[in-house]
């Protein structure tokens, strides 16, 4: 017999990776403004490993468009700048012997439409994921009512799945309105 609320709750947790990935995947959106979020993907060459960028330098955000990197070992610039250059960043670093500087220049008018045709992608994509558990767990939820689950239980389970499922779709909605939000503004 199945257990509805395991059940549900696997349901829910499925659909909270969904929309998880989808905040982390937009934080990585160049949106104009600095956001260390956008180097997470960046691995450095240090000492004969790939190591992740913020594990070789401190990085922070200095102001709204610029980016500084200061590594802790003043021989790994070269590899640092490197680094970004052969990652999909897109912005050429400057350095001054000491500091790693990206300078995040303002997008344009069809740039920022651009990146909101991206995010919706990439929205859609966790809307996707988030029907495909419903669609899933509603299939199970069937199966267990031609197995003894009484009928009244299933359509109380698969009311709870439909509004689990409506929470999530709202919370990528909100999730991209905000993005797009960011993206647009100058």
């Amino acid at each position: 017999m199945i257990d509805v609320k395991a059940t549900l709750k696997e349901a829910e947790e499925r659909m909270q990776m969904a929309a998880t990935y989808l905040e982390e995947s937009l934080s990585r959106v160049r949106a104009g403004r600095a956001n260390v979020a956008i180097l997470d993907g960046v691995m450095v060459n240090s000492y004969g490993s790939m190591v992740p960028l913020n594990q070789v330098a401190n990085v922070s955000v200095p102001d709204a468009r610029t980016i500084a990197i200061k590594p802790w070992d003043k021989k790994a610039i070269k590899d640092i700048e490197k680094a970004i250059m052969d990652s999909d960043v897109g912005i050429t670093p400057e350095n001054n012997g000491e500091i790693i500087r990206l300078g995040i220049p303002q997008p344009t008018e069809e740039r920022r439409r651009d990146l909101v045709k991206q995010c919706n992608k990439i929205g859609e994509k966790a809307k996707i994921e988030v029907r495909n558990v419903r669609s899933e767990i509603k299939d199970r939820l069937k199966k267990a009512v031609k197995d003894g689950l009484s009928e009244d239980a299933g359509k109380d389970a698969e009311n709870e799945l439909q509004n689990v499922h409506d929470k999530y779709i709202k919370n990528v909605d909100r999730l991209l309105e905000e993005k797009t939000k960011e993206i647009m503004t100058v």
